[in-house]
């Protein structure tokens, strides 16, 4: 399967070796596009970059990978979850604030579906 075998970024070295990590990537951008909107794929590979260890030069910022970004934000336009901003990057639909205000109930008073 392609999410086992992809890195995450240009700095990385290895794999993710949570095997549910994508899961956690995908709930973590529909969050961030929950509490602001018009949030692109750039944005989120800034977001999600880390430090490029180089050997003996020093660290540079590396931005994360764009294609991780586009598939989990193509995964939720076609659930419905989020739709394009005219003023670009993506934004949450009503169908979907509906949705995760329901998980957020549910995550807090601890009972499960």
């Amino acid at each position: 399967k392609w999410a086992d075998v992809v890195k995450t970024g240009k700095a990385k070295e290895l794999p993710p070796y949570n095997p549910d990590w994508l899961y956690v990537r995908t709930a973590s951008m529909v969050r961030k596009i929950y509490i602001r909107g018009g949030t692109g794929i750039g944005a989120f590979r800034k977001i999600y970059g880390s430090q490029h260890r180089r050997g003996t030069c020093t660290k540079k910022f590396a931005k994360a990978s764009g294609k991780i970004a586009r598939y989990i934000c193509q995964q939720l336009e076609e659930m419905g979850l989020v739709e394009q901003d005219e003023n670009g990057g993506r934004r949450i639909t009503k169908e979907g604030q509906r949705e995760l205000d329901t998980v957020a109930v549910q995550a807090a008073t601890g009972e499960e579906d």
